[in-house]
């Protein structure tokens, strides 16, 4: 739709395109509350934003079609990661997303919802905190600032997934790609067994990592200095404010909510690296990382909602980059719909199975037997 447009032309585009997208979203919160209390259908409404983000997402996206542009990285790669307009968008969602948060709360605890309504307005917040808690979360976390670096902790901190920070700076990329790796699904492997021991192996990792961390700092694990007892601590200062405002329904929300937001990224997780590995040397290491490590998918209405996390290859080859520099490479792996596509594909094995094997397969012709045994070594270490 876009490719007749200049290089220049498009990224001026993009550059408010993140907040458009938003600005549009967003406001489905308030919407598909306040139209389900005055039509007497909450219960149906509390699904509305499911079905933007499954339905009405990704048909979108395939009317739009891909990005044209890669930013030139002498040209325009440099004033765009100078540019201070494209930090404070990032940090101005955070603040629209507690907000939004403590909105949710009320809704679910002041609106006459049935069981399937108060599921659906639980999931729908959590799959908005796993696109805006989590994946905002993720870029800031990246980020050396310390303004950027703690709000993407406490983005995470507001969805209970603050091991997160950790296990995935020092320990998923690293592993990426490798059997030693939690967050890199296994060629064959199908989403139920995954996500278990993405949950657990990421959680006990993310602890391991921060105690070696202060140990060669000469510091306690248990102790002021751990990170993580700060966010879990936030967290559960979100889950007794909940609780004092509006008692035990505010904190089955918080809790809920924060239940599927975690879910939302491990599936994003089983997604964005299924069936790829990184060779293994001769000396037993690994090859380091390259774009080709990770699947893309280059849909721009995706990308612009999620701030270019489906550039995933450039992210995990060059982790300091910026979303708005973030590049497509033709030679990485490409999955064949965006995000919300693949989430709903992920959900039924046999179907992806059916649809991502032979990619994968076609990907690494003659090198099967590495495949192979990765997923041997992945089940030893399991």
């Amino acid at each position: 739709m876009f490719r007749h447009l200049s290089t220049n032309t498009m990224l001026a585009l993009k550059k408010w395109a993140y907040v458009f997208c938003w600005a549009l979203l967003l406001p489905m919160v308030p919407v598909s509350a306040m139209a389900g209390r005055d039509s007497g259908s909450q219960n149906l409404w509390a699904w509305a934003i499911l079905g933007i983000f499954f339905v009405a997402i990704p048909i979108l996206d395939f009317l739009i079609g891909k990005d044209p542009v890669n930013p030139d990285e002498k040209e325009q790669v440099p004033g765009l990661s100078e540019d201070k307009s494209y930090r404070l968008i990032p940090l101005a969602m955070a603040t629209a997303w507690i907000g939004l948060l403590f909105y949710a709360g009320y809704v679910f605890t002041h609106t006459p919802y049935a069981w399937y309504g108060s599921l659906g307005w639980i999931i729908s917040i959590g799959m908005l905190g796993g696109v805006i808690a989590i994946n905002l979360g993720h870029e800031l976390i990246h980020k050396d600032p310390k303004v950027e670096n703690w709000t993407g902790g406490l983005l995470l901190a507001s969805v209970t997934y603050a091991g997160f920070k950790v296990e995935h700076i020092r320990g998923h990329h690293i592993h990426v790609s490798t059997p030693e790796d939690a967050s890199s699904s296994q060629y064959n492997q199908d989403l139920y067994d995954f996500l278990p021991k993405a949950f657990c192996r990421n959680f006990l990792n993310a602890w391991k990592l921060e105690a070696a961390y202060l140990s060669r700092k000469g510091k306690k694990a248990v102790s002021i200095h751990n990170e993580l007892i700060w966010w879990y601590g936030i967290s559960a200062l979100f889950a007794l404010t909940f609780g004092l405002l509006w008692g035990w329904q505010g904190v089955l929300f918080f809790v809920g909510q924060s239940l599927f937001a975690a879910l939302a990224l491990e599936i994003v997780n089983y997604i964005e690296h299924y069936g790829l590995h990184r060779r293994q040397l001769d000396n037993g290491r690994y090859e380091r990382v390259t774009p080709a490590h990770s699947w893309n998918s280059n849909y721009l209405l995706t990308n612009l909602i999620l701030f270019q996390l489906q550039r995933h290859s450039d992210h995990h080859a060059y982790a300091k980059r910026r979303y708005q520099v973030l590049r497509h490479y033709d030679e990485s792996p490409q999955l064949p719909a965006g995000y919300t596509a693949m989430m709903l594909l992920a959900m039924v094995p046999p179907l992806w199975k059916k649809v991502m094997n032979p990619k994968v397969e076609r990907y690494y012709q003659g090198e099967m037997d590495q495949l192979f045994r990765d997923v041997q070594r992945v089940n030893n270490i399991s």
